[in-house]
């Protein structure tokens, strides 16, 4: 007689354990793959970077000397690497003073999480004047970031750490953010660490991509636009281009999707030249700001946008067909279907040389060229050019050659003075693989030039240019052309930046001419232990405006 077979007993449950709030969130930001939390502590994060320091051996933390600061670094890092990153301050002047970055990282659509401390939970909205207090965090939190949340309970903090993250990868990416008091940092209960959760991708409209494919198939003069949402589909830009003979503008956050070497690789002077004659227009990843709401636009005229917020082809004008989503794949599935309709073309390459070459050959009398060519000729093609608001910067976006995806970086519409040291710091801490330059003003530099504390202590080889003329440059400008040289509020009193660097213990030297600033560079980019200051006095740089604020020249 056979034995009897025993009645299969459930599996175990997996224990979850009784952790902290701030352990469980520490525990699935690990779970995400971040191995950095940039951050300045305080009262109200005390249990949080208890947490910190538990992991220290996993998740390192950069301290710096202001909050703005660790949430630039955070920045830099998220749009050096494509993936999301961290920082942490306290709540009110700490989260205030965080803010901009935050509002750059919204703009930009870069995916940073803010942990965020407060008050005592109970205490919220009654106004006892505690220390950090500020009425309505949760309201001004709310304007930074695409998503946000408050952490009550332990065992809510791991799904609320990861529902962030993966918010940061839905749709339009962005930043996010978590807010947790003091007291409930430490408070305890069953949780565990999640892992990132799915993202669900919109489905492919056929009917537009069918439509797309058609009107950019039998385009005659097609133009491409790219913003910061096709960085990850160069592969797919640069065939589109080809099939299509069609120029490619990258202005500033879509610079290096198609290289520079490709002689359809345009800047905004030549786009706007071709603007005029375009029939179909494909704009990927990108508001088209600058070329919709300028340059104009006619009956003529066909849009094709493609985009992951579904609102955002409709905000300027209506489109042809608008295609919601992720670019590459997008492109991929146009790629296969334009060939049935597209025209035989000629080649555009002697066109194209032929517009480039005009428009250097007016740009050369710049002097902030000699610069740009300098910098471009010493940076190796994946080294990190990290712009500013700065004369060297205007002149940049017109005329630095760019080669690769995330290699050009750009603060977007914000365009906010002093974000490019403190930024450009995040970008080299997070590609120590790589040389990053970060350019200045004098003006925008002393904005985070405090941050060079930072640079020194965690080792960050940070290449730094500051271009001194004394003064808010641009505004300076302004008022000497448009407000009858009355000058107001730009001169400045500057340190010696070469004194300054190095009272830090950082590496500085001052040159005056392009051939001097490539032999500075080639000193800085050996030195991989720390960072590097060099300050470049300069006079007045004639005006970039006529090649960035141009005529419409189509419609009314």
């Amino acid at each position: 007689m056979k034995p009897a077979k025993k009645k299969a007993q459930p599996a175990a449950a997996a224990k979850v354990a009784t952790m902290t709030a701030a352990d469980a969130a520490i525990a699935t930001v690990l779970a995400h793959g971040l191995d950095t939390m940039y951050a300045l502590p305080g009262v109200q994060n005390d249990n949080l970077f208890e947490a910190l320091f538990k992991v220290s051996d996993r998740l390192r933390v950069v301290h710096t000397r202001h909050e703005q600061g660790a949430a630039y670094m955070a920045l830099g890092a998220a749009l050096g690497t494509g993936k999301p990153q961290a920082f942490a301050v306290v709540p009110g002047p700490g989260l205030l003073n965080a803010s901009a970055a935050l509002l750059t990282a919204y703009s930009m659509n870069a995916p940073v999480l803010a942990l965020i401390g407060d008050i005592p939970d109970a205490e919220i909205g009654r106004h006892l004047g505690h220390l950090h207090e500020i009425r309505d965090q949760d309201g001004i939190v709310a304007r930074l970031v695409d998503h946000w949340s408050r952490i009550r309970k332990a065992e809510h903090a791991a799904k609320l750490t990861a529902e962030a993250f993966r918010a940061m990868k839905t749709g339009r990416p962005g930043p996010a953010a978590l807010q947790c008091s003091m007291d409930v940092w430490r408070r305890e209960g069953p949780a565990a660490p999640l892992a990132p959760l799915p993202v669900r991708q919109p489905k492919f409209d056929e009917t537009a991509l069918r439509r797309a494919a058609k009107l950019l198939g039998q385009a005659k003069r097609p133009l491409i636009f790219c913003g910061g949402g096709a960085q990850d589909a160069s592969p797919e830009v640069t065939e589109l281009s080809a099939l299509l003979q069609a120029p490619v503008c990258g202005y500033r956050r879509g610079r290096g999707v198609l290289s520079s070497r490709d002689p359809l690789s345009i800047t905004v002077p030549i786009a706007h030249e071709l603007w005029r004659e375009a029939d179909v227009v494909l704009g990927i990843g990108t508001r088209m700001f600058m070329p919709l709401r300028q340059w104009g636009t006619d009956k003529a005229l066909k849009l094709v946008r493609i985009d992951a917020d579904p609102e955002e082809p409709g905000r300027l004008g209506r489109p042809a067909a608008a295609l919601i989503g992720d670019a590459a794949p997008i492109l991929r599935r146009l790629l296969g279907l334009i060939p049935a309709h597209n025209l035989k073309r000629p080649s555009r390459k002697a066109e194209m040389e032929g517009r480039q070459a005009a428009l250097m050959e007016r740009l050369a009398k710049h002097s902030q060229i000699g610069f740009v060519d300098a910098i471009r000729a010493e940076l190796p093609e994946d080294g990190i050019f990290v712009d500013e608001v700065t004369q060297v910067g205007f002149a940049a976006r017109l005329a630095f050659p760019v080669y690769k995806p995330r290699t050009f970086l750009s603060p977007g519409y914000q365009d906010n003075l002093g974000w490019g040291f403190a930024t450009a710091l995040g970008v080299q801490d997070a590609r120590r693989d790589v040389p990053v330059v970060s350019i200045n003003g004098d003006g925008g530099f002393m904005f985070t030039a405090n941050e060079m504390a930072t640079a020194v202590r965690h080792r960050i080889p940070l290449t730094a240019i500051v271009f001194n003329d004394g003064a808010f440059g641009n505004v300076r400008r302004i008022q000497q052309e448009q407000f009858g040289n009355r000058l107001i509020a730009s001169d400045l009193a500057n340190p010696d930046f070469v004194r300054f660097a190095e009272s830090f213990g950082a590496a500085a030297e001052r040159v005056r001419t392009p051939d001097e600033l490539r032999a500075a560079l080639r000193r800085a980019f050996k030195r991989r232990d720390g960072p590097s200051l060099i300050e470049v006095p300069v006079g007045a740089f004639p005006s970039p405006w006529p090649f960035l604020h141009m005529p419409r020249v189509r419609g009314v």
